[in-house]
C-alpha cells in the first residue's frame, strides 16, 4: 500500500505528475520549512540579544567620555582559557566606543629583542595615557598561565614574574590608572564544542592554532596555573573577577555591567541594572575558595 502510493502517476490540471517525484519535492519542502523556522528562531534570539546589550553599549560611551573628561586612564585585562570567548567580548564592548581613545593590545610571540629585555617591558609601552582605554587580550599574565604551562619559560622565569607582578600593579593602580582584571572562565565540554566549531567553520578557522589543538589534553595543568595565579595575584588593591563564559551573551553582557560599576560616571542612565548576575560573575577570592573546596573534596580542580 505504502508502495504504491508513491508510484505511478496522477494528473492534475491536465498535466501527468509522477508520484515518487511529488513525494520526495514534499519531503524536501518540510526539510527546508523546519530549517527556515529553526533560522528564524535563531535570527529572534540574536535580536533580542543585541537590544538587551545596546542600552549597556550607550553607557559605555558615557564611560568613555567620562573618562577622556578627567584625562583618567584604564586598563582591562581578558584572561582565561582559549575559547572562552575573551576577544568576542571585547569586540562588543568596543563596538560603538570612540576609536580614538581606547585601543585593543593583543600581543604576538616575542621578538629576540624582547627576549632580551625586562619580560614586563613590552608592556609598559602599550600602557594607557590621560583618558584612554587598554584592552589587552591576554596580557603580562601570558606568563603566569601559558607559558608555564608549554614550557615557553623556564621555572625561575616564571617566579621571577609571580614575585614581581603584584608591586607593578599596585605602582599603575597608586599613579591613577583604573585597572580591571578579568578571567573568562568556561567548562571543558564547551570548550571543546568551540574548538570543534573552528575546525569545521572556514570564518573561524584562522582562530585555531597549534597551541589549542593541545589545550584540551593540559586541563588540568590549566587548571594548577590558574590557581596559583589567583592566589598569588588577587589582592584588595588588584582583584581578579571571573566571569563564567559558557553562554557568550551573559559574559558579554555581565562583564559591560562590571565595567560600568566601577566609576561614578556623568549621565548614568537610572533605569538600567547595573548588577552582576551572581551566577556569571564572582570574586577572584571566591573562586580561589571553590578552587580549594573542589581539590578537597575530589581531589583535583573543577571548572
Amino acid at each position: 500500500m505504502g508502495k504504491s502510493k508513491k508510484s505511478g502517476r496522477l494528473t492534475y490540471k491536465g498535466k501527468h505528475v509522477d508520484l515518487g517525484e511529488l513525494f520526495s519535492r514534499i519531503e524536501t519542502l518540510e526539510q527546508e520549512n523546519t530549517k527556515l523556522r529553526k533560522d528564524k528562531r535563531k535570527a529572534l534570539r540574536r535580536y533580542r540579544r543585541e537590544q538587551e546589550l545596546r542600552p549597556y553599549e550607550a553607557e559605555l560611551i558615557k564611560l568613555q567620555e567620562h573618562l577622556e573628561r578627567i584625562s583618567r586612564p584604564m586598563i582591562i585585562l581578558f584572561e582565561g582559557r582559549d575559547a572562552a570567548g575573551k576577544g568576542g567580548a571585547i569586540q562588543r564592548i568596543t563596538f560603538y566606543m570612540n576609536p580614538r581613545h581606547y585601543r585593543v593590545v593583543a600581543l604576538g610571540r616575542p621578538t629576540d629583542v624582547q627576549r632580551s629585555q625586562w619580560y614586563l617591558q613590552k608592556y609598559i609601552s602599550r600602557l594607557p595615557s590621560g583618558g584612554e582605554i587598554i584592552l589587552f587580550d591576554r596580557s603580562w599574565y601570558n606568563r603566569a598561565m601559558v607559558e608555564p604551562v608549554f614550557e615557553f619559560c623556564t621555572p625561575e622565569e616564571h617566579e621571577n614574574f609571580m614575585l614581581g607582578v603584584k608591586g607593578f600593579e599596585r605602582d599603575l593602580v597608586r599613579q591613577g590608572i583604573i585597572l580591571i582584571k578579568f578571567y573568562f572562565s568556561v567548562s571543558k565540554d564547551v570548550q571543546a564544542k568551540r574548538f570543534e566549531i573552528r575546525k569545521t567553520n572556514p570564518l573561524k578557522q584562522w582562530k585555531l592554532s597549534e597551541v589549542d589543538l593541545q589545550v584540551q589534553a593540559k586541563w588540568d595543568d590549566f587548571s594548577g596555573v590558574k590557581y596559583e595565579m589567583l592566589k598569588k595575584t588577587h589582592t584588595r588593591e588588584t582583584p581578579w573577577t571571573i566571569i563564567r563564559a559558557d553562554s557568550k551573551h551573559l559574559a558579554r553582557l555581565n562583564a559591560m555591567k562590571f565595567i560600568l560599576g566601577t566609576v561614578d560616571y556623568d549621565g548614568r542612565n537610572p533605569n538600567l541594572d547595573y548588577v552582576p548576575d551572581p551566577q556569571i560573575v564572582t570574586s577572584g577570592a571566591a573562586e580561589i575558595e571553590k578552587m580549594s573546596a573542589d581539590m578537597l573534596r575530589n581531589g583535583r580542580f573543577i571548572e
